[in-house]
């Protein structure tokens, strides 16, 4: 009986997650393995024609292709400026909205609605917004922010493409963080106050703490996003001017698809792997750390 038991509810279990391991392993798993297997080789993607060159590829990236390393940098710059503001702004917006406002549910609306528009659509929106939008107001005011170059300059095109990723991302983690917000217990908040903690201390030593886990999460989901941009990348900046806003997502489908080289690309993308895989390795565990139980 016990045996017939158990094989029931393996047949049950996998009658329910068979189908999404199936499609996960087709659609994920085969070609991550065969993109590392492509990643020897020098192919364009499309001919039989396929040479084995063993680590030539990694060995091109890491001391000639100065593209490569130059968008990998700004990468890393572009992840830690988003990342922090998102999150900031993101649990800003979610104290805000836990307060006793009569509008909270519709500005909780408001601020998330950002999240639901594509990349590629919010990126053409926001082209329009700082060329023409931002250069009719700058034209009717004279304020010189509104006059800066903000797609066609390397360090404006740079908080550029920032802005419009905290705007989409924030609205997302706002809502983590209320859920989060909500479940901090009120009777732990009430004898702080009562011991005289003040509103900082209160957010700083309790609230906080008590709220890692969705911090973990939240940071784990925005360094995955800033890591991975290419939408907004090609839909507001294409890369430059000149190179200069390349992300590695959009240098490596440069390579793989608009240069024909699938080999370099394939190499390019298994270190982008690995580079995202150690860092959110890294920051998981940091944060796990610093959880606390309520």
């Amino acid at each position: 009986m016990k045996k017939g038991k158990a094989m029931a509810d393996w047949a049950l279990g996998a009658a329910f997650v068979g189908p999404a391991a199936l499609v996960f392993v087709l659609i994920v798993l085969f070609p991550f393995v065969m993109s590392i297997g492509y990643s020897f080789t020098e192919w364009n993607g499309v001919s039989s024609d396929m040479k084995w060159v063993g680590l030539a590829n990694y060995t091109t990236i890491l001391t000639e292709d100065r593209a490569f390393l130059h968008s990998f940098a700004f990468t890393v710059r572009f992840t830690l400026a988003s990342v922090l503001l998102t999150n900031a702004l993101g649990f800003l917006l979610a104290l805000l909205l836990t307060q006793a406002l009569k509008t909270r549910n519709f500005l909780r609306t408001i601020f998330f609605m950002p999240n639901v528009i594509g990349g590629l659509l919010l990126g053409f929106i926001w082209q329009f917004i700082f060329v023409k939008g931002f250069g009719t107001i700058g034209e009717k005011t004279g304020i010189s922010f509104f006059n800066l170059p903000w797609l066609g300059d390397e360090s404006t095109a740079f908080w550029g493409i920032v802005i419009v990723s905290v705007w989409q991302g924030a609205g997302y983690l706002m809502v983590i963080y209320i859920a989060s917000l909500a479940g901090v217990p009120k009777d732990i908040i009430e004898a702080a106050r009562i011991d005289g903690a003040n509103r900082l201390q209160l957010l700083g030593r309790i609230t906080f703490p008590l709220i890692m886990p969705a911090v973990t999460v939240c940071l784990f989901l925005s360094i995955s996003w800033a890591f991975k941009m290419f939408d907004l990348n090609i839909s507001l900046t294409k890369g430059g001017p000149f190179g200069s806003t390349e992300s590695i997502a959009l240098n490596i489908y440069q390579d793989a698809f608009r240069n024909n080289m699938l080999g370099l690309g394939s190499a390019k993308s298994v270190i982008f792997f690995v580079a995202v895989a150690l860092v959110t390795i890294v920051q998981v565990s940091i944060t796990k750390k610093r959880e606390v139980e309520a």
